[in-house]
């Protein structure tokens, strides 16, 4: 359990940062180059923004913040929402984003990731996965559009697709506990952990330590992205390094 990244996630509509609860219901909370300037002087490891209604209108409108972001904070950027094709990728990558997070299209169509993959480089590709958890409780279902739209994909099925087609890293989103702060749903991250030779990002539903060092020890997540107990000021970054240390789990800011 080493090297295990803390990734502040930042959702965007509009210029605002803001929060919701199972990608819904999105409250404002602020500047996000506020918040990203804070989390960079404390320490975090990357920066994760995603554009909540970009899938919706059809283009990602992070370009300004993320040159901001690169001129001003110096770890690494992952954009996602709204990415349709090289040219968009291209665009924010010029722009100062080192790695794209791609869902919609790459579920319409598969290939956008074997594409950006060649073009860019494995590490660039980070295959963003909206999974909720069947009505039967058996299984996830990948879902699209911030988390508005069912595919009927099963979840542990197109993250080994995903990974065979050239990502080099999950971002796994519970829906169903995103934003609550009940924790990281465990069995579903170690499934996908357990099935990819790929690191697993875990988002959604962080609330305490403890969920932190559930999701690594437990869920065998590399990386956590955290949005809603950072936001809020219930954990400090410094904080979870220190904790996370105690507990045998090596934080370690990324050169």
């Amino acid at each position: 359990m080493s090297n295990i990244r803390i990734i502040a996630r930042l959702d965007i509509k509009g210029q605002n940062l803001i929060k919701g609860v199972h990608l819904e219901g999105l409250r404002v909370i602020g500047d996000p180059h506020i918040f990203a300037r804070e989390y960079y002087e404390q320490g975090i490891d990357e920066i994760l923004y995603m554009d909540t209604v970009a899938s919706l209108y059809g283009r990602n409108h992070l370009g300004d913040i993320v040159e901001y972001t690169a001129k001003n904070i110096f770890v690494p950027i992952t954009i996602g929402g709204g990415l349709r094709n090289i040219e968009d990728v291209t665009q924010i990558l010029r722009r100062g984003a080192d790695r794209v997070a791609i869902n919609t299209e790459a579920i319409k169509r598969p290939e956008l990731i074997s594409e950006i993959s060649r073009r860019f480089g494995t590490q660039c590709m980070v295959l963003g996965i909206e999974a909720n958890k069947n009505t039967n409780g058996s299984g996830w279902t990948c879902y699209t559009d911030n988390g508005r739209e069912k595919t009927g994909l099963d979840v542990i099925e197109w993250a080994r697709e995903g990974a065979a087609l050239g990502a080099g890293e999950i971002l796994l989103t519970s829906v169903n506990r995103e934003g609550t702060r009940s924790g990281f749903d465990i069995e579903l991250i170690r499934a996908v952990s357990n099935a990819v030779p790929i690191p697993v990002i875990a988002s959604g539903g962080m609330g305490t330590m403890s969920h932190f060092e559930a999701v690594i020890t437990e869920g065998k997540a590399q990386a956590v992205a955290i949005a809603d107990a950072l936001h809020y000021k219930r954990l400090g970054i410094t904080e979870i390094r220190k904790k996370a240390a105690l507990k045998g789990i090596s934080v370690r800011k990324l050169p």
